[in-house]
C-alpha cells in the first residue's frame, strides 16, 4: 500500500475544523488533521470516506503526512492559542510552507504573525470562514487576504469547499496583508447589529404589541419570503417555533436573556473609533449585550421604575407588521452600509486593497449575515466602484428613502412604550445625521476653543480661528 500523502492539513479537530475536513474529502482532496484529543483524531477517521483522511496527536507525524510544499490551515482559539500552535508546527517545518489561520484572529495578530513566519522563509495567510458548523461541513463563505501568490496556491481547495451561488463560489481574494481578517471583523460586526435589531423587533411586537410566538414565527415566515430573505431570518422564524424538549411550551421562553460574545463585534467598534468612523448600529449591539449581562442590576431597577402602558396594542396587526417589516429593511440596509463604510476606509488606512463589490458577492452564501439584499448592494458598488458610502448609491437612496416613515412610527410607539430599541433608533439617528447638510457642531468646536483654545473654522472665510471669549 503507497503511503498515504494529505493535499493539505488542519491543526484544531473540534466541530468547526473536522466539518471542513470532511468538507474536502467530499471535494475529492486527501486531508490530514491533528489534534491533542485522540478522540477527535478517531471521530475524523471515523466519519471521512476511507484512504481519504489520517490524523494524529503527534506534531511531527501530522507534519510528515502533508505533501511538500506543504499547505496547514489553523482552526485554533484566536491569541495565545494559536501563537502555540504555529510554535509548536515550526521547527518540523521548511521553506515555503505555507500556514493559513482560519480562526477568528484579530487582524492586528495576523499583521505579527505574517511578518514573523515571513522572516522564517514561511508563508501566512488570514483567512476568514463564516458559516458555523453547518457551514463548514457544506460550504462556508471563506474571505482570504494576504499576498496573491499564496491565495492562488488555496484557490482550488476554497473554490471547492465554499458556498456556491448560481454567481460562482463564496471564496475570493480580498487585499493584501490581514484583509482577510478585518474583512471577517467587519463580517461579525455587521452580523452583532443585524441580530440585535432582529430582537428588538421581536420585543417590540411580543412585549409591546402582545403578538404570541407562533404570530411571531409566521411573521418573521413571511417576511423572510420576501426582502428581508436571510439566514437570519430563517433561523428566527425556525427558533420561535421550536419545542422545549426538557418541559412544555416552547424553548425560546426558557432562555435566559443574557448574551455572550467573543469580541469580534467589540473589536469592531474600538478599530472603528481609532479610525474615526461612525458605526453606532453596531456599537449599539455591542453595549446591549453588555447590558445583558447585568441581570441582576436590571432586575433591581425594574423594581424602581414603572414603565409606561404599551401603545402598540390594539393597532391593527397588518399596518403594524408592515411598519415592522420596513423598519427592519432600513435598519438592516443601515447596518451594512456602516460597516462597508468602515472597510472602504480601513482598506485606504491599512493598504488592503479591499473591492467592496467583491466582499458582498464573497457574503452571498454560506456566511451568517447572508441576505438578499447584497444582491442590491452588489450592483450599488459594481455600478459605482468609487461609490463613498452606500446612501449615496441611487440604486439604494430610493429604497432607504421609503422605509424611513414607517421606522419613524414604529421607534416613537416603542419609545412611548418603554420598550428598548437602541440598535433601531441609533441606525435611524445616524441616517438622520449623515442626510443632514448642517449639524450642531459648531456649538461643540465653539465649546472647546472657549476651554481650551482648540480653534474653529468659519463658514464665511477660509482659515483657522481662536477667539478670546473671556
Amino acid at each position: 500500500m503507497s503511503e498515504f500523502k494529505a493535499d493539505f492539513g488542519l491543526v484544531g479537530l473540534g466541530v468547526m475544523g473536522r466539518n471542513l475536513l470532511l468538507n474536502a474529502c467530499d471535494g475529492g482532496f486527501a486531508v490530514a488533521g491533528l489534534d491533542t484529543d485522540a478522540a477527535k483524531v478517531a471521530a475524523l477517521e471515523r466519519e471521512a470516506p476511507a484512504g481519504r483522511a489520517m490524523g494524529s496527536t503527534d506534531t511531527f507525524a501530522f507534519v510528515k503526512l502533508v505533501k511538500k510544499p506543504r499547505t496547514i490551515l489553523l482552526l485554533v482559539p484566536a491569541g495565545d492559542a494559536t501563537d502555540r500552535a504555529i510554535a509548536d508546527l515550526l521547527p518540523h517545518l521548511e521553506a515555503g510552507d505555507l500556514l493559513v489561520d482560519a480562526g477568528n484572529a484579530h487582524f492586528s495578530d495576523t499583521e505579527r504573525r505574517m511578518a514573523w513566519l515571513n522572516n522564517q522563509g514561511l508563508h501566512f495567510m488570514g483567512t476568514g470562514v463564516s458559516g458555523g458548523a453547518r457551514g463548514a461541513r457544506f460550504g462556508p463563505s471563506i474571505m482570504p487576504g494576504g499576498n496573491r501568490e499564496d491565495y492562488e496556491r488555496v484557490r482550488p481547495l476554497f473554490e471547492k469547499i465554499a458556498a456556491r451561488t448560481e454567481n460562482g463560489p463564496c471564496a475570493a481574494w480580498l487585499g493584501h496583508g490581514a484583509a482577510g481578517h478585518y474583512v471577517k471583523m467587519v463580517h461579525n460586526g455587521i452580523e452583532y447589529g443585524l441580530m440585535q435589531l432582529i430582537a428588538e423587533i421581536y420585543d417590540l411586537l411580543k412585549g409591546a404589541a402582545g403578538l404570541d410566538n407562533h404570530e411571531l414565527h409566521l411573521l418573521f415566515r413571511s417576511w423572510n419570503e420576501g426582502r428581508l430573505h436571510s439566514f437570519l431570518m430563517e433561523i428566527t422564524a425556525h427558533i420561535l417555533q421550536f419545542p422545549d424538549t426538557e418541559g412544555p411550551g416552547l424553548l425560546l421562553d426558557k432562555i435566559q436573556d443574557k448574551a455572550q460574545q467573543k469580541g469580534t463585534g467589540k473589536w469592531t467598534s474600538q478599530h472603528a473609533l481609532d479610525l474615526g468612523i461612525p458605526i453606532p448600529t453596531i456599537d449599539a449591539a455591542v453595549a446591549m449585550r453588555g447590558l445583558s449581562a447585568l441581570k441582576q442590576q436590571r432586575l433591581a431597577a425594574s423594581a424602581k421604575y414603572e414603565k409606561p402602558v404599551p401603545h402598540l396594542s390594539g393597532m391593527d396587526v397588518e399596518r403594524l407588521s408592515g411598519q415592522a417589516e420596513a423598519a427592519l429593511y432600513f435598519a438592516f440596509l443601515g447596518t451594512y452600509a456602516q460597516g462597508l463604510h468602515l472597510l472602504r476606509e480601513a482598506s485606504r488606512e491599512k493598504g488592503f486593497d479591499l473591492d467592496l463589490a467583491t466582499i458582498a458577492g464573497s457574503w452571498r452564501g454560506g456566511c451568517i449575515i447572508r441576505a438578499q439584499l447584497l444582491e442590491d448592494i452588489l450592483s450599488a458598488y459594481a455600478a459605482e466602484p468609487g461609490l463613498q458610502h452606500l446612501f449615496l448609491s441611487e440604486r439604494i437612496a430610493g429604497q432607504l428613502a421609503g422605509a424611513v416613515p414607517a421606522t419613524r412610527e414604529l421607534l416613537q410607539a416603542a419609545v412611548r412604550s418603554g420598550i428598548p430599541a437602541m440598535a433601531l433608533s441609533a441606525t435611524l439617528a445616524y441616517f438622520d445625521a449623515w442626510t443632514s447638510g448642517r449639524l450642531p457642531l459648531n456649538l461643540v468646536q465653539a465649546q472647546r476653543d472657549c476651554f481650551g483654545e482648540h480653534s474653529y473654522e468659519r463658514v464665511d472665510r477660509e482659515g483657522v480661528f481662536r477667539t478670546n471669549w473671556h
